[in-house]
């Protein structure tokens, strides 16, 4: 049996278009279903802000944002191999039930853009792993 949830939730993907293993969520009345809330009307808004972020703060803020309300973490690392250019990072969402495919690509997708618009953030996120190095 499905549970009653008190807000407005994405609209499921057509049967084989998704992952996302909505309905045993649903199904699940112990699950943690905040990720529901990023509906398609949501994830653009968000796409929005991520795209128009202008400082490494604001970006942390975000993914600090998206953990507390959604349930969702944001992964930004440099390559081990070294970074030349923004596709250097590895963006990723951790994984978890509920989460979208096209979400999946999407989000990364937005901080890609971000960091080509706002190389300072990348720098800040090179320097915040200590590839740059401390002075």
């Amino acid at each position: 049996m499905l549970q009653a949830v008190p807000f407005p939730i994405r609209v499921e993907c057509p049967p084989g278009a998704c992952v996302c293993d909505r309905d045993s969520l649903l199904a699940d009345p112990q699950a943690d279903i905040r990720v529901l809330r990023l509906t398609r009307e949501e994830e653009k808004k968000l796409i929005e802000r991520i795209e128009s972020i202008a400082t490494y703060d604001d970006l942390k803020r975000i993914g600090e944002r998206m953990r507390e309300l959604l349930g969702i973490g944001l992964n930004i690392v440099p390559s081990a191999r070294g970074v030349r250019t923004v596709r250097g990072f590895t963006i990723q969402l951790e994984e978890r039930p509920g989460l979208c495919r096209k979400t999946r690509q999407a989000i990364p997708a937005a901080v890609r853009k971000c960091l080509e618009r706002h190389p300072d953030i990348a720098y800040a996120i090179l320097d915040a792993h200590d590839l740059l190095g401390s002075p």
